[in-house]
């Protein structure tokens, strides 16, 4: 059984000095563990409070008994900065990079510090996205604030997998699209750019602490395999294989970024530009000795042969051409090229197609036209109408023609007579000569006596136009109304009158 107590302590009174038995103001609980130990924890100076506590610690050996114990209920209590300590732990064993472990870490902390969050519980989602928008509002990009949910966000999911927390609060935060925000917008060089950067840093003075002749090898490197600032640096006069069939450049896993070992093909230009300058390098030490691939030193470099080739800074489309635009021309070159965009991923070691497209490739408007350029040419106006009249020449071209009525009351073999009520062509000049409705039937048996040419109303030859003369039903004939040879048998006489006239034409 449970029970509080209180535990008996000997203290000296400060008055007398002597030494007294007494007992602890906090009440203490006994109680048997699952494994039947008896354990004795402070409870609170509250008898009602400390006889609550020890009911929920019985409850808790209860559930251990019976199998259904809370595993996440130590990590709940354990303060966040434990975890957080053990998180960067992980990473750095997994072979992460001191900065990227660096800047992981320190943009959790920060969150962790404005959500106020003590313990695993405090990092609600409300709390995460409240802290991104002031970080936004106080002047910070979209790109910025998802580096901070990309973090944190990586910290929730390593408690999950190391069986930490049940589940992730931050599972259903998801990232802004930073093209309504971009700040720093990065272009690519034209060949003519480039050359002349290549030219300035080849007899240019020392910059950061690199001669000029190194860097224009530098540039030109970046420029023709897109390996970053940290992959070049990481080179060695051996990583560079110049004899073989093709030749090759192989970053190793530890400073790719991707931490797989990548082994990149070069340019027969770039092979026969280096060659001569790797062959002074000693064997066994970096190719790009020095740390000018740290922070922003490889920019500051780059921006001093700007300067000296004439190559702005910041275009005026606001783009920027700091040393990772090296990497961005190595990939927009390629899509000009016509490199199959499969390829261009491959050779830009990205994990998605739109990465590459979208946002390493820069076309400008010349590079548009271009590509419109390889269409073929517009056909002349003169091609397009001797085409026209040449369709229209031999028939098959031109308005389609309806079918033939057949007069009302003809004996003919017809199914159903055709509607009285028709319209006239427009070519008809005279519409009011109607006969009787008792001498259609008749003048319609004899079209050569009645001088019927037009197969609806009475009319002769000469009240019709010589060009394009006829009538045509209002209503559409239907398909049922007479079969094939019983119209043929039908407009047999009509067609052999308006031969024999000449002056109209029955439309067929």
């Amino acid at each position: 059984m449970a029970s509080l107590y209180k535990k008996p302590v000997v203290m000296t009174d400060p008055k007398t000095g002597e030494r007294v038995k007494t007992k602890t103001k906090k009440w203490w609980g006994r109680f048997k563990d699952e494994n039947g130990v008896e354990r004795r924890v402070p409870l609170a100076a509250d008898k009602m409070a400390a006889q609550a506590m020890l009911n929920e610690l019985v409850k808790k050996v209860e559930r251990r008994a019976a199998g259904i114990e809370d595993r996440y209920d130590e990590h709940r209590k354990c303060p966040i900065a434990r975890h957080l300590a053990d998180f960067e732990r992980s990473l750095t064993a997994k072979g992460g990079t001191r900065e990227h472990v660096h800047n992981v870490v320190l943009r959790c902390q920060k969150i962790i510090a404005g959500c106020r969050a003590r313990t695993v519980g405090d990092l609600s989602a409300g709390r995460v996205q409240s802290f991104l928008a002031d970080l936004r509002k106080s002047g910070r990009s979209i790109q910025t604030s998802n580096h901070y949910l990309r973090a944190i966000k990586q910290f929730t999911r390593w408690l999950v997998k190391d069986r930490r927390s049940g589940d992730d609060p931050l599972a259903f935060i998801a990232m802004l699209n930073t093209s309504t925000d971009r700040r720093h917008v990065r272009r690519s060089f034209s060949e003519t750019e480039l050359t002349n950067i290549l030219n300035a840093a080849n007899v240019g003075p020392v910059v950061q602490r690199m001669k000029g002749p190194d860097r224009a090898m530098l540039y030109a490197v970046a420029a023709y395999t897109g390996l970053r600032a940290s992959e070049l640096a990481s080179l060695m006069p051996g990583d560079f294989d110049l004899d073989g069939e093709p030749s090759t450049v192989t970053v190793q896993a530890g400073y790719s970024k991707h931490r797989r070992q990548d082994v990149l093909p070069l340019h027969p230009s770039l092979v026969a530009l280096i060659r001569p300058w790797l062959a002074s390098k000693p064997k066994g030490k970096p190719t790009w000795p020095g740390t000018w691939a740290k922070g922003k030193r490889a920019g500051v470099m780059l921006k001093h042969d700007l300067k000296a080739a004439g190559v702005p800074y910041m275009d005026e489309s606001g783009r920027f051409a700091d040393f990772h635009a090296l990497r961005h021309t190595f990939i927009t070159n390629m899509v000009k090229s016509g490199v199959n965009p499969k390829t261009a991923q491959l050779l830009a070691r990205h994990s998605t197609i739109d990465l590459t497209m979208n946002v390493y490739t820069t076309l400008t408007v010349h590079d548009q036209a271009s590509a419109l350029a390889a269409l073929p040419a517009v056909p002349s106006l003169g091609t397009l109408y001797s085409a026209a009249d040449v369709l229209q020449a031999t028939g098959t071209d031109g308005p389609k023609k309806m079918p033939p009525v057949v007069p009302r009351g003809a004996n003919n073999g017809a199914i159903l007579l055709a509607p009285d009520a028709s319209r006239p062509a427009s070519v008809c000049t005279e519409l009011d000569r109607k006969p009787p409705r008792s001498d259609r039937a008749g003048d319609a048996r004899n079209p050569e006596e009645n001088g019927v040419s037009c197969v609806r109303l009475h009319q002769t030859a000469s009240d019709c136009q010589a060009e394009r003369v006829g009538f045509e039903p209002t209503v559409p004939l239907r398909a049922h109304w007479f079969s094939r040879p019983a119209q043929s048998a039908a407009l047999s006489p009509l067609r052999a009158h308006c031969r024999s006239c000449g002056e109209c034409v029955l439309r067929a």
